[in-house]
């Protein structure tokens, strides 16, 4: 059972380059940084792109782990099992489905005159749209980010392919990160859910709205670093709504003579579903059965609180925080929820 996922750039994937991504959390680089958008490359360079990007898609697609292996980027060989981890997991977000390129990016940090935070803007031809890519500790290079929509499969499925310009034998691009991320939650996309929160926001259903809002950003974009015009627009709306859980954590409930805190609530996709996670202090029970009871009594409490949850989410995952450890405890579907 997955309980959580791996970032784009996931925790080691790109520790032997120092690499992670981050969306606006980096300052941005005192060195020369380029972005080059797909319509604005060099054949050559779009070509040998799309040709890296596609060869380790369908390597993802066919679940060729050999293939897979054989593009990864030399330097982080050590990190090949969180990577061969997120595209098994992702098979049954691809399966059925074939591949659709989306958007390239080839990023120049050659200026770079050692590993630095550096941020990319990469504007389209008459500089009216412009999409953020925001790396932290990035060593100096060429790297390219491909973004790859997965048609015909069941849960709309994306790819986020980070490629590295390896010079250390034959020059080629290489693997260096990989995210698989679903597209919708069932027969809901992206957009649906950035209509549905605008409309719970006019409604008065500000927490409803504000999880439609991370609905809708996650199943957009498959990566955490990338920030662009719509997605500015989107987090905007978000933090326009009036009474919405921003600063609302840690949250007190009571619960007749118990009193529950919740450290925190988002969305959780380890099923595939539109659920939410709920991080509550426990209070130590060793036995499993007890603590499902104290976990469904805090969910329990949370949805009395903000019923309006139970119409726009599947279910409720329940993390128990205790000294500092938290523990998954159970998922239960908004229907099994008294």
């Amino acid at each position: 059972m997955r309980l959580c996922r791996l970032s784009f750039f996931s925790e080691g994937t790109f520790a032997a380059l120092a690499v992670a991504g981050a969306l606006a959390l980096a300052a941005p680089s005192a060195f020369a940084s380029s972005c080059t958008t797909q319509a604005a490359m060099s054949a050559q360079d779009r070509g040998a792109i799309a040709a890296a990007a596609e060869r380790i898609s369908q390597a993802v697609l066919q679940q060729d782990m050999n293939a897979l292996h054989t593009d990864l980027l030399p330097a982080i060989a050590d990190q090949w099992n969180g990577i061969q981890s997120e595209a098994q997991q992702g098979a049954p977000l691809v399966k059925n489905g074939h591949l659709q390129l989306r958007n390239a990016y080839l990023l120049d940090a050659t200026g770079n005159t050692s590993i630095a935070d550096t941020q990319f803007f990469c504007s389209n031809s008459n500089g009216l749209l412009t999409v953020t890519i925001t790396m932290r500790a990035l060593p100096p290079g060429r790297y390219a980010v491909v973004i790859a929509d997965v048609p015909g499969s069941a849960m709309n499925a994306q790819l986020g392919i980070v490629l590295v310009w390896d010079t250390t034998a034959t020059p080629a691009w290489k693997l260096g990160g990989l995210s698989v991320r679903q597209g919708s939650f069932g027969a809901h996309d992206g957009l649906w859910f950035w209509t549905h929160a605008r409309a719970l926001a006019a409604a008065s259903s500000p927490w409803s709205a504000f999880y439609c809002y991370e609905a809708a950003r996650y199943l957009l974009v498959p990566v955490e670093f990338l920030s662009s015009p719509n997605l500015d627009k989107l987090n905007q709306e978000q933090s326009q709504i009036a009474g919405s859980p921003t600063g609302a954590f840690p949250l007190t409930l009571p619960d007749g003579a118990r009193t529950w805190k919740i450290e925190s609530l988002h969305l959780d996709a380890s099923l595939h579903e539109a659920d939410l996670g709920v991080t509550y202090e426990s209070l130590g029970i060793n036995d499993p059965a007890a603590a499902r009871t104290e976990a469904t009594a805090v969910l329990s409490a949370l949805l009395k609180a903000h019923p309006e949850l139970r119409q726009d989410f599947h279910g409720l995952w329940a993390y128990a925080s205790k000294d500092g450890k938290v523990t998954p405890v159970l998922e239960l579907p908004m229907a099994q929820i008294p």
